[in-house]
């Protein structure tokens, strides 16, 4: 599935919008209809055993590759992310007193230091307490910091491999950093777990460590907290935590938890009490902004 972006309004306004849409050209939301996983491999059975003994777990084989939406590329400083409260969750910039925030350089970072984006089909819940971090979730898809060489270009939909991950403690609430490559990278045969970005890419980490630790600073902020004393977490205790952003993502588009203001229209996540029409999708666009941007 290939995936492309329509533009709405002027860049570095309040107006501007990020759609997104599908192969057939059809608007979707990138957080509730682009797949999380971009790897699923249907495997085979014996002829005696029938598939309907079996579940889902064991009828798709999953190798932990997961899309990732590019909200921010590198080196760049608008903070842009997706609008989980507006209809079809477009990418917009974020806002704070009235003012377009940009994040600020950091001596000696430019910008964001890796293409920095979200898993789709993943949401960090407010109303569940983290065991590791003894924290709430941040109310947003689960963060992603590609450290591959390519710089991506806003709203590109990415294959990632997940390497590790770090807990962030934003203003009280887990916000994980998950640490992924993009599988296009040529060197991504190579990096399979955290010790290998340590290794292949000396101080990547640490500089990681440091963007999110001082970035708010500028604003008047005081420096942020973390979880594990800073310590980066590995692949699979990383794996392990966007499943279960996964999971709470599953429970929010059935309806089964309090949406507390996010909106969950969707156009292909089945029996999902939210999902609407293409014809609807369009309209919503259309009603927000009939000027696209070229």
């Amino acid at each position: 599935m290939s995936y492309s972006i329509e533009q709405r309004g002027r860049p570095n306004t309040p107006d501007y919008r990020v759609y997104f849409k599908n192969s057939e050209g059809k608007y979707i939301s990138p957080f509730h209809d682009i797949p999380i996983y971009a790897d699923e491999i249907l495997i085979s059975f014996p002829l005696n055993l029938s598939k309907r003994f079996l579940s889902v777990d064991y009828y798709f084989m999953l190798q932990n590759i997961f899309h990732a939406v590019v909200e921010i590329p590198r080196w760049t400083n608008a903070k842009m992310e997706i609008a989980t409260k507006d209809a079809l969750n477009p990418l917009i910039q974020d806002t704070k007193k009235g003012n377009l925030r940009y994040v600020a350089n950091v001596f000696p970072h430019k910008g964001y230091i890796w293409n920095y984006g979200a898993i789709p089909q993943t949401w960090e819940d407010p109303g569940h307490k983290d065991g590791d971090t003894g924290c709430c979730g941040d109310n947003d898809p689960i963060d992603i910091c590609d450290i591959g060489n390519k710089v991506c270009t806003r709203g590109e939909v990415i294959k990632i491999k997940v390497l590790g991950t770090l807990a962030l403690i934003d203003e009280g609430e887990t916000d994980w950093k998950v640490i992924v490559i993009n599988t296009e990278d040529p060197e991504a045969a190579e990096f399979n777990n955290i010790d290998d970005v340590r290794r292949l890419k000396p101080g990547y980490l640490e500089a990681t460590f440091d963007w999110f630790k001082r970035y708010k600073v500028p604003d008047g902020k005081p420096e942020n907290h973390f979880a594990f004393n800073g310590e980066f977490k590995d692949r699979d205790f990383a794996i392990e935590t966007v499943k279960s952003t996964h999971e709470f993502w599953k429970a929010l588009v059935g309806k089964k938890t309090d949406a507390g203001g996010l909106n969950c229209m969707n156009t292909c996540v089945l029996d999902s009490p939210f999902q609407c029409s293409s014809g609807d999708a369009k309209a919503t666009v259309d009603a927000v902004s009939s000027s696209v941007y070229h």
